[in-house]
């Protein structure tokens, strides 16, 4: 038996984790991006005091705070829960518990106009329900 012949075919769960991993990055980014373009054209300008000066959030940094957090978490989650099935149940509650604090702790302290933090609270609350629908979707250890 050749190596090619030994070696075991990708899982059919290994694909759709993979799928709704990447499928809820996206809708996350392409949501947020239209909540900031409604904030901007509201007049927001997400300017803020950061310690090296001034700064701003652009479109980059939505998709980027977006992405990545979202990413990393799902994929753990998915990994994980292949393993051990008390994964996602655990994960439904600390996915959105960390997008709203992160509210309290990101959003609500920076020096943002009214506009600009209602906006980018907006997109924390985006990803509490865009992380427990992809959840709910991982194929996990029964």
């Amino acid at each position: 038996m050749s190596a090619l012949e030994a070696a075991p075919a990708p899982s059919r769960t290994d694909r759709p984790a993979v799928v709704v991993v990447l499928g809820a990055v996206v809708v996350a980014v392409a949501l947020n991006l239209v909540v900031y373009a409604a904030g901007r054209a509201a007049g927001g300008r997400f300017t803020f005091t950061a310690p090296a000066g001034p700064a701003e959030v652009d479109a980059a940094t939505v998709a980027g705070f977006t992405a990545v957090p979202l990413l990393v978490g799902l994929a753990l989650a998915a990994l994980l829960a292949r393993r051990w099935a008390w994964v996602v149940p655990v994960a439904l509650v600390v996915a959105p518990a960390l997008a709203l604090v992160t509210i309290v702790v990101m959003t609500l302290p920076a020096d943002l106009d009214a506009v600009s933090t209602v906006t980018l609270a907006l997109c924390h609350v985006v990803l509490a329900p865009v992380a427990v629908l992809a959840l709910r979707r991982l194929p996990r250890r029964p």
